[in-house]
């Protein structure tokens, strides 16, 4: 006396009636008009046969019968439940294809620069490639130097260029794809970052144009050397600006992520985009001058022969470190 629970014996196409399943009722019973979930897929019994081809209007347990009325054709072997209304299963049903949807992108390994060379040997004939630069003219000589590479057979397809910071869009499209992020004089920003790295997506960053092109060719080659290879240390925002004689510019900052260090390499970014890539030279926390500061303080920091920053400028602290590149 409850609702029906069971397996699918068999499902098939039919021009006329749809999706026609076979389905065994294994507990419950199975009433003409129930909504109902199969696997994935959901919809309404809209008529029901028993095993002598007669309509019928329930079905007991141990009974094989055939229903119409399922969206999509189940496979052999699924698990199918009753419900009392269409929102309980169609919920159901839509909490099942995220659960398969979530699986296949934990399985799913996208392209990073790194296995390029590999997936050449393995049969790749065509890397897809997302180009994000700071203006019209890069973005034009990149495109043109890239469609001319050309490796064993093996070619660019340039899937998506713009000018401007990569977004989330870039990343997803990037991971549906299998594509590489290319970013030349731009930043992401820390979520993008995050997001990237939950996905599995590969981004790599320029700011020379024909490192940029030298890096894919090599790539393509299989030749990559050991390089060196940028540390993101932390990221701070310029809330208030102090003008001095002597000193120049002090930029008020909060720490948003990370750390900041004295006499490390440092990005201005406006807007998303690289405006300079000088040194600090020196950070003070309230009247000391600071070795560093963490995130969630306020700082005052000088940068070396620099004094262009205005109020939400984005100062992002780096290091070069020496890494190996290991080929998969």
């Amino acid at each position: 006396n409850r609702y029906a629970t069971g397996t699918v014996i068999e499902a098939r196409q039919d021009k006329a009636s749809g999706n026609i399943v076979t389905l065994l009722v294994q507990s419950g019973t199975l009433r003409l008009g129930d909504p109902i979930v199969i696997g994935e897929a959901c919809g309404k019994v809209r008529t029901m046969r028993n095993d002598a081809c007669e309509e019928i209007v329930a079905a007991t347990p141990s009974s094989p019968v055939e229903i119409t009325g399922i969206s999509e054709i189940p496979k052999a072997g699924d698990r199918f439940m009753a419900f009392e209304t269409d929102k309980e299963a169609k919920n159901i049903a839509s909490l099942r294809k995220a659960g398969s949807k979530t699986k296949k992108f934990s399985e799913h390994k996208p392209l990073s620069l790194d296995d390029v060379f590999a997936n050449i040997k393995d049969g790749l004939k065509e890397i897809n490639i997302i180009l994000k630069t700071d203006v019209n003219g890069t973005e034009e000589a990149i495109k043109n130097s890239l469609a001319k590479l050309n490796v064993d057979g093996v070619k660019i397809n340039i899937i998506r260029s713009g000018v401007g910071t990569i977004s989330e869009s870039d990343v997803v499209l990037a991971n549906a794809s299998n594509a590489i992020i290319l970013g030349f004089n731009v930043r992401p920003g820390n979520n993008i970052k995050d997001l990237a790295k939950e996905y599995g997506v590969d981004i790599r960053l320029y700011n020379i144009i024909y490192q940029l092109i030298e890096e894919v060719e090599r790539a393509m080659e299989g030749l990559l050397d050991p390089v060196y290879e940028e540390k993101i240390l932390g990221t701070a925002e310029v809330r208030q600006l102090f003008k001095f004689s002597k000193i120049g510019v002090i930029a008020g900052c909060y720490v948003t992520d990370g750390i900041v260090k004295n006499r490390a390499k440092a990005r201005i970014i406006r807007d998303g985009v690289v405006i300079n890539d000088v040194n600090i030279a020196s950070i003070q926390r309230e009247k000391d001058q600071a070795k560093e500061v963490k995130k969630g303080l306020e700082c005052g920091i000088t940068l070396e022969k620099y004094d262009d920053i205005k109020e939400g400028d984005i100062i992002e602290v780096y290091e070069m470190v020496e890494v190996v590149k290991k080929w998969v």
